[in-house]
C-alpha cells in the first residue's frame, strides 16, 4: 500500500520555518547586524568602543542628509519627541502640530505635557498636510506665538507622507521664525529625506526601522538655528549639548554607553553606505510600487483599497490597507498561523480590524516582497474574501521592469 498524506487543509499549517515580521518597525535585522551584536561586552572606558561610536557620528549626519548636529539617546522614539521638544520649548509656548495619523498627535500630547499650548490642525488618516492651511495659520500668528511647527515625515499608522520641502517654503513665504520640526522615525534610510536642503532645523529618527537595528536608541538632529532656542524645559539627562561636544566619553549617552546597539548599528549603517543611499530610496520606491500595483488589482473587486489614494503621498516604507470589517484581522491571522507571516495592526484606526498594514523598510528585498504579497494573496483566497486577479502579475511586472542596479 503506498504511503499517502491526508490533511485538513484549512487547520494545516504551513509555518514552520522562519517567520517574516513584515510590520512597519521593527523590521528585519539583517544577519551582519545580529552578528555584531553577538559579542561579549566590552571596555566601556576606552579603546575600540569608543573608536566606533566616534565613526557613528559622520554616517548619522550622511543618512539624514546634513552637516549639523546629532546626540545619541538610549531610549526609543517617544524618548527622541522628548528630547527635541525640551531643548528647544519653554513652558507656556506654542507648537503647532500638523496630524495626519497617530503619531504626530502623540508628538503633541508630549509638548503638552512639558506645558506648552497645543494648537492641532487634524487632516485625518487619508489625507497629507495641506499647506494652504499651515499658511493661514503661520500669516495668521502675527504675535510669534508659535515656536515650532511638528510634523511626521511618515506616519506609520497611515502610510501617508507629507511634503517636508513644501512645508519650509510656506513657512519661509510668511516669514515665520518658528523652528520646523520633523518625525522621521519610519522614514530614515527608506524615503528620501534631506535635512539640510529642505531647512528642517530638527529631525528625530529611531534605530528599528530603515536603520534595521534592534529597537533601544534613538536619536535627534538638530542645526544652528535650534541650537540658538534653547528652553527652560531641558533637563540634565536630555541635554543634547553634551551629547554633541562630549569632553568625556559616557557625555554621549549621560552614562553607561548602549554597547550592544552600537555595535549592531555601526554594521547596519555600514551596509547602508556600502549600498549607496540614492540606491537604498530606488529600492525602497520599486519595492513600494510593486505593493501598490498588487494592491490596486485586489481593489478591483472587493472591499480593498490603499489607504492613501494619491501615490505622491504615499511612504515607500509602510503600506495601509483598508478592508471590511473584520477581515484585516482575520487576514493577519490566517498569514501568521498558516504561513508564518506577521503583517501589522490597524494601529489608530476605527475599527481596527479593517485595516492591516506591510512594513517593506531596511533590510527587505524583491523576492521577500513577492513572498508578502503571494501570502496574502493566497490568505485573500482561503478565507474567500472577495478580491481582484492580477495581484501578483501586477507585482511582478513592476519587479521584472526595475532599473535599480546593484552598486
Amino acid at each position: 500500500m503506498s504511503d499517502q498524506i491526508v490533511y485538513e487543509s484549512s487547520l494545516m499549517s504551513l509555518s514552520q520555518g522562519r517567520p517574516y515580521l513584515a510590520i512597519p518597525g521593527p523590521s528585519v535585522m539583517p544577519d551582519q547586524v545580529l552578528q555584531a551584536m553577538h559579542r561579549a561586552s566590552p571596555n566601556i572606558y576606552e579603546g575600540e568602543l569608543h573608536d566606533l561610536t566616534h565613526a557613528l557620528i559622520p554616517d548619522l549626519k550622511a543618512v539624514a542628509r546634513t552637516v549639523h548636529q546629532v546626540a545619541i539617546y538610549i531610549g526609543n522614539g517617544h524618548a527622541a519627541w522628548e528630547a527635541a521638544l525640551t531643548n528647544v520649548l519653554s513652558p507656556g509656548d506654542t507648537v503647532l502640530v500638523l496630524a495626519t495619523g497617530q503619531f504626530c498627535i502623540g508628538w503633541g500630547a508630549v509638548a503638552e505635557g512639558l506645558g506648552c499650548t497645543v494648537q492641532t490642525i487634524d487632516y485625518g488618516p487619508q489625507s497629507p498636510i495641506d499647506l494652504t492651511q499651515v499658511q493661514a495659520a503661520l500669516a495668521a500668528d502675527q504675535d510669534g506665538r508659535i515656536k515650532a511647527v511638528l510634523a511626521v515625515h511618515v506616519d506609520t499608522s497611515t502610510s501617508v507622507k507629507n511634503d517636508i520641502a513644501g512645508l519650509r517654503h510656506v513657512m519661509d513665504k510668511t516669514g515665520h521664525p518658528a523652528l520646523l520640526m520633523v518625525d522621521c522615525i519610519a522614514s530614515l534610510g527608506c524615503d528620501r529625506f534631506e535635512m539640510d536642503v529642505w531647512g528642517v532645523d530638527v529631525m528625530v529618527s529611531a534605530c528599528q526601522k530603515g536603520l534595521m537595528t534592534p529597537a533601544g536608541i534613538s536619536f535627534v538632529w538638530y542645526n544652528d538655528k535650534a541650537a540658538a532656542q534653547r528652553g527652560a524645559c531641558v533637563t540634565r539627562y536630555w541635554d543634547w549639548a553634551p551629547r554633541t561636544a562630549p569632553e568625556f566619553y559616557y557625555q554621549y549617552f549621560n552614562g553607561t554607553a548602549p554597547t550592544h546597539h552600537l555595535y549592531g548599528l555601526h554594521a547596519a549603517l555600514g551596509m547602508i553606505k556600502a549600498e549607496g543611499l540614492d540606491h537604498v530610496f530606488a529600492r525602497h520606491a520599486r519595492l513600494a510600487e510593486a505593493i501598490w500595483a498588487a494592491a490596486e488589482k485586489w481593489a478591483c473587486d472587493g472591499g480593498l483599497a490603499l489607504n492613501i489614494a494619491d501615490p505622491a503621498y504615499r511612504s515607500h516604507a509602510v503600506t495601509s490597507i483598508a478592508m471590511t470589517s473584520p477581515d484585516a484581522d482575520r487576514l493577519r491571522q490566517w498569514c501568521e498561523e498558516t504561513c508564518g507571516l506577521t503583517l501589522g495592526i490597524g494601529l489608530g484606526r476605527d475599527p481596527a480590524d479593517a485595516y492591516f498594514r506591510i512594513g517593506h523598510m531596511g533590510h527587505v528585498n524583491a523576492h521577500m516582497i513577492m513572498g508578502v504579497l503571494g501570502t496574502i494573496n493566497a490568505g485573500l483566497r482561503a478565507l474567500d474574501i472577495p478580491h481582484g486577479p492580477g495581484a501578483l502579475d501586477a507585482a511582478s511586472a513592476v519587479v521584472a521592469g526595475a532599473d535599480v542596479t546593484p552598486p
